[in-house]
């Protein structure tokens, strides 16, 4: 099956998906490992039997319009850029720059928060929970720990879609199906025992409670839990037969995850009480505690490993996805030519080495912030901040392309008519509206400092990262573009370029 998409020319042409090398298998488990992250089961675990609540309503306002949106946006613009390539069709040049580039810093601000977890599981070899809690709360050892994986998932991330592909395939399986699958088979054992659970396990409690303002702000995090699932679109035509495999990887994939999230939460309520839950190592002491009850008090260490090889692959994907993607846009014409600089496996060097040095960076944040659960929460707001900006713009791309493109071919369309299109991008929008404003409220389960201080380091970030690429946007050069045949400009150019009859040498970097 090939998709129908057009040529530079703007003409209607064929583009084969068949040849591709990420299988549909490959492409769930790309999608999985990239949004799954079992170090955020803990913050949703204080709500106990809630937490299937807010799980689902985030599922049905957040991850499902994101999976729906996505299939077709991705399916019907198969062309490289993703996020780049489907604002950049619905509101131009700059406003697609500057959502790439975001979603590119947003990962460099992220990968910091996910490698903590990493670091966790690395303290955790060690069969003395008490010296591993205390190493794990060692902000130098956390900053150690989170540049050397990184640096390996980077190399790892160098050689290209066909090495990271694999390792998805493989260390998802470790480092995240198996974990999980351990950990619920042993707290359902752990429930049939008799042993009494440390949270209310009556009804009423799957009711969400909405009257603690707070608590709503640390809930209202979830939706960023399901963030991801839209990444591996750049790699859409490098999956093979694109226009059938992906809209099934995308829904195959967003109920596993649904699945792992709401079941693991539920084990670590079952077993430690809300009081004593960390957001960086409640998890590990789950596994510790369930292990010692079963009699294998050592098979805490096996699965720390386990964890710590999933928070690799997890940040092996986020590594390679967005810089795909800003790759896209730096052969565009919107990046100067040093940005444009790909390795013999395609990967996108310069964009990862830079990439790289700001990681290095934000890094250093977990020594100068008060404690390592401080520095995770200021940092893990600041990248939903920014997510949730691509993503408010990622709904209002999909509606305003069913007007200016309407004859553009959909090999999978979100409904007939426009209605449904406006009520899931809808949800979509104003769920991710609702995240955005609740971001700024620090929560209080948390320590962070000075409320005030934590809302100006949030803006004031926040700003600086939406004025760099207007900045690098407004003084860009014709001399950047780099001409690329496998870059299609993008429909709005040919048709003014087709209009004029004047074809420009900077045609693709105007605009």
């Amino acid at each position: 099956m090939s998709a129908s998409t057009r040529s530079d020319t703007g003409r209607s042409t064929k583009v084969s998906t068949k040849g591709g090398t990420i299988s549909v298998f490959g492409l769930i488990l790309l999608n999985v490992t990239a949004v799954i992250s079992l170090n955020n089961l803990p913050a949703e675990a204080e709500y106990g039997l809630s937490s299937i609540a807010y799980y689902l309503i985030a599922a049905i306002f957040f991850l499902v319009p994101v999976a729906l949106v996505a299939a077709e946006l991705a399916t019907g613009w198969p062309e490289k850029g993703g996020v780049f390539r489907w604002i950049g069709e619905a509101f131009r040049g700059r406003i697609g720059f500057v959502a790439m580039f975001i979603a590119w810093v947003e990962v460099c601000v992220f990968l910091p928060t996910s490698l903590t977890f990493g670091a966790v599981s690395l303290a955790y070899i060690n069969p003395d929970e008490h010296e591993a809690a205390a190493l794990s709360s060692n902000p130098i050892f956390v900053l150690g720990v989170v540049l050397v994986v990184f640096w390996i998932a980077l190399c790892i991330a160098l050689l290209g879609s066909k090495g990271f592909a694999t390792m998805a395939k493989w260390g998802g399986v470790i480092g995240v199906f198996i974990p999980i699958a351990v950990l619920v088979a042993f707290g359902i054992a752990y429930a049939a025992a008799g042993n009494a659970p440390q949270m209310d396990v009556s009804w009423s409690k799957l009711i969400p409670d909405f009257s603690g303002f707070e608590t709503i702000v640390l809930a209202a995090s979830i939706f960023l839990m399901y963030a991801g699932m839209e990444m591996n679109a750049v790699h859409v035509k490098e999956v093979k037969d694109a226009t059938r495999n992906y809209p099934v990887a995308i829904f195959a994939s967003a109920i596993v995850t649904v699945l792992i999230f709401v079941l693991g939460t539920l084990v670590i309520a079952w077993l430690v009480p809300a009081k004593d839950i960390s957001l960086t190592q409640a998890i590990l002491v789950t596994y510790f505690d369930i292990f010692r009850w079963a009699g294998i008090p050592w098979a805490g260490s096996v699965v720390a490993i386990m964890l710590a090889v999933g928070v690799l692959v997890n940040i092996t994907t986020w590594v390679a996805g967005p810089s795909t993607g800003l790759l896209a846009v730096a052969k565009a014409g919107y990046l100067p030519k040093v940005f444009q600089k790909t390795n013999r496996h395609g990967a996108a060097v310069t964009i990862m080495l830079t990439q790289a040095v700001i990681v290095t960076l934000v890094s250093v944040l977990f020594v100068l912030l008060p404690s390592v659960q401080s520095a995770y929460e200021i940092l893990n707001q600041l990248a939903n901040l920014l997510y949730l900006t691509v993503y408010m713009l990622m709904f209002a791309s999909i509606i305003r392309l069913r007007y200016t493109q309407k004859g553009r071919p959909r090999p999978f369309r979100l409904g007939k008519s426009n209605a449904l299109v406006w009520i899931v991008a809808g949800l979509g929008f104003v769920a991710s509206l609702a995240a955005y404003v609740f971001s700024f409220i620090p929560p209080d389960q948390i320590n962070v400092g000075s409320p005030v201080v934590y809302v100006v380091v949030l803006v004031a970030l926040a700003v600086v990262f939406y004025a760099i690429p207007n900045v690098i946007y407004q003084f860009r050069k014709p001399s950047w573009d780099a001409n690329d045949p496998n870059f299609a400009p993008f429909t709005w150019q040919t048709e003014r370029v087709a209009a004029s009859e004047t074809p420009t040498a900077d045609a693709r970097t105007r605009g």
